[in-house]
């Protein structure tokens, strides 16, 4: 075997490790008698997506790598981010974002590179890339910038509110846009991770209902009651629904809190690939705009979304359910915390009405 018989175009090569197949099966790129290995798959570019962000984010931007994939099939696909847990399985080289990766990639000639996080590192990432074709967010003068004429809308509704609220194109849509093509309905990609299915003992025979009581801590403008949880727990409860409380350790105390006021039920916090499969479980979940939405999603399950500080436009639930509103005007567009001195808009948004969306949307 000599060097320039190595395919290290192949999706198998390592370069520093010997490839899969050979270590399953002995074979080298060139055999013996002069035959190209028979698990020989040729690459034709290289594809990078550069995704940071919140968990959610990242979960929905999934659709994005599924029409990348079905329409360069023969691509080796590299993404770079902070939450490797929720990146398909069929991308071929996951990086965790820290100095190692970024070197990495600054040495890789790539044909696309796709950034679409508006954070300072990302950007100055995607501006030393080598790359033919730049998609998304780069610097300029140190900040933030479109990287072309494509991500001009992204830009601007971003800086400037009155154009957000104007906007009638949902955040796929707007991603899809950037690279230059049209979103044609791409659910999310996310593994259920069935191998903790048996660590939950629930009644089937009865329609679980997820409540996600959190909704992080930025964005407390969207924060609902404890009462109000308690309430709905109970109307659900009364009209033979399980129901069940989700959130994370940030959450805890409340689930804890409000399970023993209501006839809910707790089971605690999880690491993220445990909760998303508890989040399996369930048929429907109620929910803010956080990373349980994103899952929720993802898993193809039922949703009531509350939503009152952002452009509802954003939001593709792929027909799985609906958004709700409180009654009066939320005065407090994309802020994280309430200006408004009269009321705070999601005291109107009462429990009842919650009740009745999660019946319509199951019925």
């Amino acid at each position: 075997m000599k060097l320039n018989q190595v395919k290290t175009n192949c999706r198998h090569f390592k370069g520093d490790i010997p490839c899969k197949p050979h270590k399953q099966y002995g074979v080298h790129c060139i055999d013996s008698e002069g035959k190209t290995c028979k698990y020989y798959d040729q690459i034709d570019k290289k594809i990078l997506i550069i995704k940071l962000g919140a968990i959610g984010d990242v979960i929905r931007t999934t659709p994005l790598f599924t029409r990348l994939k079905n329409e360069n099939p023969k691509a080796k696909f590299f993404w770079l981010t902070l939450s490797t847990e929720v990146i398909p399985a069929e991308v071929d080289v996951v990086l965790k974002f820290d100095y190692k990766s970024a070197l990495y990639l600054q040495s890789t000639k790539f044909d696309v590179a796709i950034n679409l996080d508006k954070d300072a590192e990302a950007c100055s990432l995607l501006d030393r890339i080598n790359s033919d074709n730049k998609f998304g967010f780069t610097l300029k003068d140190g900040l933030t910038h479109p990287a072309d004429e494509k991500a001009e809308h992204k830009f601007l509704t971003g800086i400037f509110d009155d154009l957000n609220q104007k906007n009638t194109k949902s955040y796929l849509e707007e991603i899809f846009e950037i690279c230059g093509i049209k979103y044609k309905g791409e659910k999310y990609v996310l593994n259920s991770f069935e191998e903790f299915n048996s660590d939950w003992n629930l009644p089937y025979d009865k329609k679980i209902i997820g409540l996600n009581t959190g909704c992080g801590g930025r964005w407390t403008t969207r924060l609902w009651a404890d009462e109000y949880w308690i309430k709905l727990a109970n109307l659900l409860h009364e009209a033979g629904y399980y129901v069940l409380f989700l959130g994370g350790e940030q959450e805890n105390e409340k689930n804890t809190f409000i399970s023993s006021r209501s006839n809910g039920n707790y089971l605690g916090f999880f690491p993220l690939e445990k909760f998303i499969n508890l989040v399996n479980q369930c048929d429907l979940v109620v929910t803010a705009v956080t990373m349980a939405m994103h899952i929720t999603l993802a898993l193809n399950k039922k949703i009531v979304l509350f939503n009152n500080i952002f452009n509802p436009n954003e939001f593709e639930l792929f027909g799985l359910g609906e958004i709700i509103s409180p009654e009066k005007e939320c005065k407090c567009f994309f802020r994280p915390e309430c200006i408004n001195e009269k009321y705070q808009c999601m005291t109107t948004l009462y429990p009842e009405k919650v009740f009745e969306t999660v019946q319509k949307v199951l019925s």
